[in-house]
């Protein structure tokens, strides 16, 4: 019977490790877990140098980096009315922290349950904290269950409340939503169907950014803040305030009806297109590319959104209907109602007339988007659309629809006497292809569709640049890249990256390293990765090439994957030194200080990680990997009592992650409690029949009973 266990050992990536035989029950089925790393959205840089500001925004003061946030309750002093209305916006209830008062939910019906998963979810108030519990029944008993704590709400409520955890400042979003339309508790968008990843989807800089005012992000991290606002602020459409304000305490006046005041920016003075881009840095949601050097700090309202980000969106031949949730801008300018109101603007016959006693062009009247479609046609972003009288939408159709005082518009022929809601025909609302239970009107203005309007067969065209014409190759690879790792996983899209990227020399090699290595990690191709990395040089591409601190992590991410390429083809101490790399630029992402704590467990250096976990748990004691990591190192330094604690700690907070089952199945073997190693490897088979380790410990625990 003991001979079964005597010869079998730890393997780290195909590394033996010669350990005390004390722990000969232990050892056949012990395994350090690496941690999944989570491909999120990737968090932005934040530039330190002086912005770049174009010819025809330097005009604006406050695009200087000199001009700092002064916050709402700052502008309110002086703007009480726009204030009073302006919270109730959606944008001004965007964000804020967990309160019966910012909650739009109804608690009476607050349980979900996730099938695939098999948890159930239940929220509710203990006084004034807002809780969520996950639980798992088997029959009537509950037989686990964690309890945790809401932080902030996300969402105005006119459509959904999600909700995120702060746990030392590492923010997560919760396993439960409300529906506000349906009045209904779910999952969330992208926790369904196989994919809850229950209190561990990172909230990262990208989604903060536009549901929120700009945070305090921490750099090398992907979701540590220091510091949250509560709520989407006047600053973000009008840009810094502080030289503003300056100017009105040593009494700067100008006359607004007549000029420009270039302390701050007035959207509605802009020119259309730059007054879009405001719009479009948050309403044109998608796959957004940023460019070398940039972050999402660094857009400023008045600057050109393309200089800093490139949006990509798919396009489908036949499927006109389908949208995403933020698909605002993208949708209006399909219109026919937006391309002629641009072609008329632009047109000679246009920018030679006079306008209003002035003779005037598109970019020298004081308010050019009046001649023209933009999103403020139609909504005043200082009232909440709820609180829009229907009459203001038709109005604005009316505006160009109108002749001579008579409307131009003729719906008697679809049987309609009564036109009281032209929005309602020309942007019905349905549902978004990323959101459930939410409807929405669709922003693609045009005569109403029937199903027999809807020919052929959805066909996949390609990826489209929204908001830039001609963006370069290496932009078009990335955009591929994401949509791959972020959206969807379809082959075409990596081969549509590899077309735009060039690795035929040395110099190709170098200028297309991060999106290079990033293809071939998500295609398991680690002898490429390592082709490229000895083409360079490891001194080159660890002290040249990825030596950047950023708030995107983009070199520490290439620097992780090529560790990882080196540690799947056995080369241990070469991944050491990459994953070393990586946590040097990014200390704050923890999986990968996981992972490095993981490659030296694997080469026996325990105390070294033994130290890494221990900063994790720091940081973070609700890593579970990092726990269930500790505790086999703790079981390797004879500690068994300490390793136990770790485990069932790290059972605390999940019970289905396999290789930690698998470690508590390996101590029960080590204290000749076959029962129950049996127990805890049956719960691995049953959810999950393909684990070949758990196969191979169960048929040795049965030659033990």
């Amino acid at each position: 019977m003991s001979n079964a266990i005597t010869n079998c050992y730890v393997n780290f990536g195909g590394y033996k490790l010669n350990l005390p035989n004390s722990f000969k029950y232990l050892l056949f089925c012990l395994t350090i877990i690496v941690g999944v790393i989570f491909f999120s959205c990737e968090t932005p840089e934040r530039k330190t140098t002086s912005t770049e500001i174009k010819k025809d925004t330097l005009l604006y003061l406050n695009h200087s980096d000199s001009a700092k946030y002064v916050g709402i309750n700052t502008c309110k002093l002086c703007h009480q009315d726009i204030y009073n209305t302006y919270i109730k916006t959606g944008m001004g209830k965007s964000f804020d922290v967990a309160s019966k008062i910012k909650s739009s939910a109804d608690y009476h019906n607050s349980v979900i349950y996730d099938k695939i998963g098999d948890f159930y979810y239940k929220a509710f108030w203990q006084n004034d904290s807002l809780r969520f519990l996950e639980y798992r029944l088997q029959g009537k008993d509950t037989i686990y269950k964690r309890q945790e704590t809401v932080d902030f709400i996300v969402g105005s409520g006119q459509h959904t409340n999600s909700h995120i955890q702060s746990v030392n400042g590492y923010l997560n979003q919760m396993p439960m939503t409300f529906y506000t339309q349906k009045q209904k508790w779910d999952l969330p968008p992208g926790f369904e169907d196989g994919h809850n990843s229950r209190f561990m989807r990172k909230i990262g800089l990208e989604c903060m950014s536009c549901h929120n005012n700009y945070p305090e992000f921490v750099l090398g991290s992907e979701n540590k803040f220091t510091a949250v606002p509560e709520g989407i602020n006047c600053e973000r459409c009008h840009g810094p305030g502080s030289i503003h304000v300056a100017e009105r305490q040593t009494g700067s006046r100008i006359d607004t009806s007549k000029y420009i005041d270039y302390s701050i920016v007035n959207p509605a003075k802009l020119s259309i297109d730059a007054q879009f881009d405001i719009c479009q840095r948050c309403h044109l949601q998608g796959n957004t590319v940023l460019k070398e050097g940039k972050s999402f700090y660094d857009f400023k309202p008045g600057m050109k959104l393309s200089d800093y980000m490139t949006v990509f969106l798919p396009k489908y031949k036949n499927a006109d209907d389908e949208f995403i949730m933020a698909s605002h801008a993208d949708r209006l300018k399909q219109s026919a109602c937006f391309i002629k109101s641009i072609e008329k603007t632009t047109s000679p016959a246009f920018q030679a007339s006079p306008s209003k006693g002035e003779r005037a062009t598109a970019t020298q009247k004081l308010k050019p988007y009046k001649d023209a479609m933009t999103c403020v046609t139609c909504h005043n972003p200082h009232v909440s659309v709820r609180e829009t009288n229907p009459n203001v939408f038709n109005d604005a159709c009316n505006s160009c629809h109108n002749v001579n005082g008579k409307s131009k518009i003729n719906c008697s022929k679809k049987g309609i006497t009564k036109i009281s809601n032209c929005v309602s025909c020309h942007m019905p609302k349905s549902g978004s292809i990323d959101i459930p239970h939410v409807t929405v009107h669709d922003h693609y203005i045009r005569k109403p569709i029937t199903n027999t309007d809807k020919k052929g067969i959805k066909e996949f065209i390609g990826l489209y640049a929204i908001n830039e014409k001609n963006p370069n190759s290496i932009t078009k690879a990335r955009a591929y890249l994401n949509q791959y790792e972020k959206f969807e996983n379809k082959a075409a899209y990596l081969d549509s990256a590899s077309t735009y990227l060039k690795d035929k020399t040395e110099a190709d090699v170098k200028a297309n390293l991060e999106p290079l290595v990033q293809l071939y990690f998500i295609k398991n191709d680690f002898n490429k990765i390592v082709n490229y990395t000895n083409k360079l040089g490891d001194q080159t591409i660890l002290n040249t090439l990825l030596i950047k601190k950023s708030y995107s992590n983009n070199h520490a991410w290439t620097s992780y994957r090529i560790g990882e390429a080196f540690y799947n083809l056995s080369d241990l101490q070469r991944a050491i030194n990459y994953y070393k790399k990586a946590v040097d630029l990014a200390p704050f992402v923890l999986d990968f200080k996981n992972k490095y704590g993981s490659a030296l467990a694997a080469k026996g250096l325990f105390s070294n990680a033994e130290k890494e976990f221990t900063e994790i748990l720091k940081e973070n004691p609700k890593h579970i990997s990092a726990l269930t990591n500790l505790g086999y190192v703790k079981l390797s330094q004879g500690n068994v009592k300490e390793a136990e604690q770790l485990y069932f700690k790290a059972l605390s907070l999940d019970p289905d992650y396999e290789a930690l089952l698998l470690n508590i199945a390996g101590l029960c073997a080590y204290k000749k409690d076959f029962k129950q190693a049996e127990m805890y490897l049956n719960k691995i088979t049953k959810r999950n029949p393909n684990n070949i380790k758990a196969k191979q410990a169960l048929a040795q625990i049965k030659q033990m009973l």
